[in-house]
């Protein structure tokens, strides 16, 4: 669980500075084997905290590695694990040594296992289930032994359909009762018809499931060894194979050149599953979302690539191109079934979702403004380009223009994103001074500071943050506490990461290689601390005012994950705590006031203690009656909890004048904007961090109007 769920949390703080290395030559004949000498002498030489490559190290690969591919132990036998078990102390001299054959027992064994899988769950799902049966399944598959034969690898697949089953045939009874209560003519649907809709539902899962194991080949899951190696020195150092990097540079710079459309393999088909607003298949207004894509014709080729059972990388691959070129797409239209082709000029397209977005909130009269920060974005090839930072300036210059009198930085969910992106975010509040410490293992510490006096916003600021709020977003968020700048307002503490990440080309030390693009490695290279000295790993920021949310007793911290550095601390920079025309302290206690008398935040902690508790609980009746009685049960329990789905405030948003323009040839992103202010009306957090600006303002407005008199 800890593993899956950091897959979930981009927590990463990229530096600009790259690493020093000793020359090596690389001349391995063997890919696979070059990759791991590549990988293991840049963990070595620039890692913050290498690891010693022995018998211990090995021993929580081989578990790490088998764990992942087999979660669920449906595919391995005990027998194969006995098989592997022979290399528990011995991965460490298959690395040292760059031998393979662990890795190709264990891939080769796997593809076997899957592909008898294939012919388990249809065969199982053939079949009626006893419903009626008294018999329970435990999800927590940490608890189960690998199979000893086939009878009960068939037993283990038969609980597991089972239960899948069970869930939609549940959740379609239900539906049923619904209509009903709705239309008392509805003729309800058989529990027979039920029953087999629920299997279909199940079978077409797995389907999706193995069609999309079938696209894998073995370099992806050698791809998952490397990875099983390199984790084991921190949860952040990870490797990239070719087109993992390219999402990654995506994921950090929101911008990727091609059409502009979101992709889905479903069956041997490539289907279109959205359309990227602006982009060239919006303009176009010939594509839309369920089309397939049947085959691909480049502007400079007569013929047309079929692309029907193609891998979905290497359809993408096809599809997309820099920008200015044209691309001809055959497609059956998902409306009529019609075949259209479509020609495109491929261009950069911008991913929204990426950005941030600005809104003015009136609350009595009073202006405040809110931007929401989804992550600390820039572009790895030209910094100078759209970043976090300009986007920042961009959004406070129109929020002040419209009167803002204070200002919420919203950095809930935010995993991070550039080093000097956040310096110069938190240069828009502060005059000079440092703002964050890095240090590398054994050398002196870097002092990074804003070196601009220029102020963008002096007024009062709040900055949300949760749990998930990881890296350069706790950097933002202790800066602005330390400098006493910012009320600091969310969950007990953030994420708790205090490491700085340097991707590292891998091809840097190749010359006319034959292999192609070997990826690249992200590093941990350094800490960072606080400016007070202090750090934010495992320990991460605490909040001034702390505000529960749902998943506040939910296991999700750096602390929570295998492998993470230590906390330390170092001495603190020179600086000086803000000197403003406002007091946060008063703000502050009467904050905590209202949140310990509030009964909206008394429910939400209940609701949170009530989700934990959900969370621990890992076995499940796959008897109808029993499981729906839970199900009531726990439907009941959730009743009470309605009132949070139905809050409200009485705050009201609205967008920016630039935005409003946007609108009138956007429709979609008006919509994505609309639905983002109704969601703000119903945020306990957002209204409270409105109630603290304005405690301020208006304390500052009394005090003011004390001097004049």
């Amino acid at each position: 669980m800890k593993r899956n769920f950091k897959i979930l949390v981009l927590a990463v703080l990229m530096a600009a500075t790259s690493c020093s290395f000793t020359t090596k030559n690389f001349d391995d004949p063997d890919k696979d084997k070059l990759l791991i000498d590549l990988i293991t002498y840049v963990l070595k030489q620039g890692h913050y905290d290498a690891k010693t490559i022995d018998d211990e190290f090995s021993v929580k690969v081989y578990n790490h590695f088998i764990d992942g591919l087999d979660p669920s132990k449906r595919f391995f036998y005990k027998k194969d694990i006995e098989e592997f078990s022979k290399y528990k102390k011995q991965v460490d001299d298959q690395i040292n040594n760059k031998d393979l054959d662990f890795f190709d027992l264990v891939y080769n064994r796997l593809t076997e296992r899957m592909e008898e899988a294939k012919t388990v769950y249809p065969e199982i799902l053939s079949k009626p289930f006893d419903f009626s049966k008294k018999e329970e399944i435990n999800t927590n598959t940490d608890e189960e032994k690998y199979v000893s034969s086939k009878k009960e690898l068939k037993e283990r697949w038969r609980k597991q359909l089972k239960f899948s089953v069970l869930i939609n045939f549940y959740d379609k009874k239900q539906g049923e009762k619904s209509k009903k209560e709705e239309d008392d003519s509805y003729t309800m649907k058989s529990d027979e018809e039920l029953e087999k809709e629920a299997k279909e539902a199940t079978r077409n899962s797995l389907d999706e499931y193995f069609d999309l194991t079938n696209d894998l080949e073995r370099k992806d899951y050698f791809s998952i060894y490397i990875n099983s190696i390199v984790e084991e020195f921190d949860p952040h150092t990870y490797y990239f194979a070719p087109r993992d990097k390219d999402r990654f540079d995506i994921a950090m710079s929101g911008k990727i050149e091609g059409i502009g459309a979101r992709l889905q393999k479903k069956q041997d088909n490539v289907t279109i599953v959205n359309v990227i607003s602006g982009g060239p298949a919006w303009r176009s207004d010939q594509i839309d979302e369920g089309d397939v894509i049947l085959k691909v014709k480049q502007e400079d080729e007569d013929e047309p690539v079929n692309i029907v059972g193609m891998r979905l990388d290497d359809a993408v691959d096809l599809i997309k191109g820099p920008k200015g070129s044209k691309v001809t797409l055959t497609l059956r239209k998902k409306l009529l079934g019609n075949i259209e082709k479509v020609t495109l000029t491929r261009d950069i397209v911008e991913i929204e979702e990426t950005y941030a977005k600005a809104s003015m909130i009136n609350k009595e009269g009073n202006k405040y403004g809110i931007i929401n920060l989804p992550k600390f974005y820039f572009d790895m090839e030209d910094y100078d380009s759209r970043n976090a930072a300009t986007d920042m300036r961009k959004d406070i210059e129109a929020l002040k223009k419209q009167g803002m009198e204070g200002l919420v930085i919203d950095l809930r969910n935010n995993g991070g994103g550039s080093l000097k992106t956040v310096v110069d975010i938190a240069g828009l509040f502060i005059k000079k001074g440092p703002v964050v410490q890095v240090k590398s293992n054994n050398e002196k510490k870097e002092v990074l500071k804003d070196t601009d006096s220029e102020v963008v916003w002096d007024g009062p600021l709040v900055i949300l943050v949760n749990e998930l709020s990881a890296s350069a977003s706790e950097i933002l968020a202790a800066a602005m506490q330390d400098y006493h700048r910012a009320v600091i307002i969310g969950s007990e503490q953030t994420y708790g990461k205090g490491t700085v990440q340097n991707v590292i080309d891998l091809n840097r030390w190749l010359r006319n290689s034959d292999y192609g693009d070997m990826g690249a490695l992200k590093i941990t290279t350094q800490k960072f601390y606080r400016i007070n000295g202090g750090s934010t790993q495992l320990e991460g920021v605490k909040s001034d005012v702390v505000v529960p949310d749902r998943y506040s007793f939910v296991d999700v911290g750096e602390k929570d994950q295998e492998n993470p550095l230590p906390w330390d601390k170092i001495d603190p920079a020179d600086y000086k705590v803000w000197k403003g025309d406002f007091d946060y302290k008063k703000a502050i206690v009467n904050s905590r006031k209202r949140m310990n008398n509030s009964e909206q935040i008394k429910l939400i902690q209940k609701n949170a203690k009530w989700i934990k508790d959900q969370t621990e609980d890992d076995l499940y009746s796959l008897n109808y009656d029993d499981y729906a009685a839970d199900a009531t049960k726990n439907k009941e329990v959730l009743k009470q909890y309605d009132t949070l789905k139905n809050y409200k405030t009485n705050l009201t948003f609205t967008s920016l004048p630039y935005e409003k323009e946007l609108f009138k040839s956007d429709s979609t992103l008006q919509q994505k904007r609309e639905r983002w202010h109704k969601d703000l009306t119903r945020d306990v957090y957002v209204e409270e961090a409105v109630n603290v600006l304005n405690d301020i303002t208006n304390e500052r407005a009394t005090v003011n109007s004390k001097i004049k008199n």
